[in-house]
């Protein structure tokens, strides 16, 4: 699966994720409420029950004499009587001005006397409140989220992968595309490049017209196009063949290779490029990291602008006087066909031919720019 593919799906199971959760969190909470209510007025119908026997046990109280009869309670529940201006007569119950008692770990039930037995117009029952069937109702209620939960990923992810099916077509006939586009290409391209050489092995410096010029910066313009096309079809999976290389050499070998295209601007050229720097790279991947970035240079440079190519034992960066990045796409250029400035044309992707090259050796890729100013990019790979 792409990136883009991934991010698209990872987005798409955030969004549906979060909604399903807050959707069932918001239910769950409704339905917990209504059924601790449900359980509580249970507990509370065993209270009323309660009371009618106390009730019936103090009318026998009432009706006995000569006899030393206990005050009717149990162990399970406590209970007091008030009188008829709801003061505290005898109970259980620790007294207080009125009938109100609050207490988030007990069940409270007040039932009329009549008539008054003992003098009580009023029978306060109390028990503690049972909380096994709320625990566990609570514990159902969790199991049934978690339950939930894994279903509905299964089936975010099953109809993430029918959301993205469109986009995984469109890119499959992209890559069938440009695969049969550099399959195209090679040929034609290979033959203008050899005779080109043998032009300028054979022919004569002096005899060199201006058109052909042109005809050798279009070639190696369509040279690189190609280059990057097939690396984009190999989808950067290839067999590496890590060396010592010489990037000294190589970077100065790639700017007399792009000398025609910066004199074709009129562009003034500044290298920096300390000799004897070796690093343990492909040498291709070293060839699309300098290429790429020496030709974005190139191409958004203004005309009679500054190039500057330089090379350390720590970094190589380039640096032109050209239109610049927009502070809003800085965070996006590195994206595949994203292209900041539509004037020049392109494919939109170069960068991300570098930002790909550049993670896979755990190098560091900075990049600089101020609009209409200029743009500076630097991959490091010493600390």
């Amino acid at each position: 699966m792409l990136s883009s593919e991934k991010r698209s799906l990872a987005r798409f199971l955030l969004i549906y994720l979060l909604s399903t959760f807050l959707l069932f969190s918001v239910a769950s909470w409704i339905f917990y409420r209504s059924a601790k209510h449900h359980l509580l007025d249970r507990q509370k119908e065993t209270l009323k029950y309660r009371a009618e026997h106390i009730e019936s046990l103090l009318r026998v109280l009432h009706h006995t004499t000569g006899k030393n009869l206990p005050y009717p309670d149990g162990k399970d529940v406590q209970s007091a009587i008030y009188d008829v201006d709801k003061r505290y007569i005898f109970g259980s119950i620790k007294p207080t001005q009125s009938l109100k008692y609050r207490d988030k770990n007990r069940l409270y039930y007040v039932a009329k006397i009549e008539p008054y037995y003992l003098g009580a117009a009023y029978l306060l029952i109390s028990k503690t409140i049972n909380y096994t069937p709320i625990i566990q109702l609570q514990k159902n209620i969790i199991l049934f989220m978690v339950a939930a939960g894994i279903f509905f990923t299964i089936l975010g992810f099953y109809l993430g992968r029918l959301f993205i099916a469109p986009m995984r077509e469109s890119i499959e006939r992209m890559n069938h595309f440009i695969q049969d586009t550099t399959h195209e290409l090679n040929t034609p391209i290979s033959t203008i490049l050899t005779n080109i050489e043998m032009i300028e092995t054979f022919g004569k410096e002096e005899e060199q017209s201006e058109e052909f010029k042109r005809i050798e910066i279009a070639s190696k313009t369509l040279s690189r196009i190609y280059d990057d096309l097939t690396y984009l079809n190999l989808n950067n999976r290839y067999n590496r063949d890590i060396i010592i290389l010489d990037m000294s050499r190589l970077v100065e070998e790639r700017m007399v290779y792009f000398t025609a295209m910066a004199e074709a601007k009129r562009l003034r050229i500044v290298t920096t490029i300390v000799s004897g720097i070796s690093i343990e790279m492909d040498r291709n991947d070293a060839f699309r990291l300098v290429d790429n970035l020496i030709s974005n240079a190139i191409k958004y440079n203004k005309p009679n602008g500054m190039l500057e190519v330089g090379l350390s034992k720590k970094a190589f960066w380039v640096k032109d006087t050209g239109v610049g990045i927009r502070k809003k796409d800085l965070g996006s250029i590195m994206q595949r066909f994203k292209r900041a400035n539509k004037s020049e044309g392109g494919f939109g992707i170069g960068l991300d031919i570098v930002s790909h090259i550049v993670k896979s050796y755990g190098f560091e890729f900075m990049i600089h720019s101020v609009e209409e100013y200029g743009t500076e990019v630097y991959v490091t790979w010493e600390k």
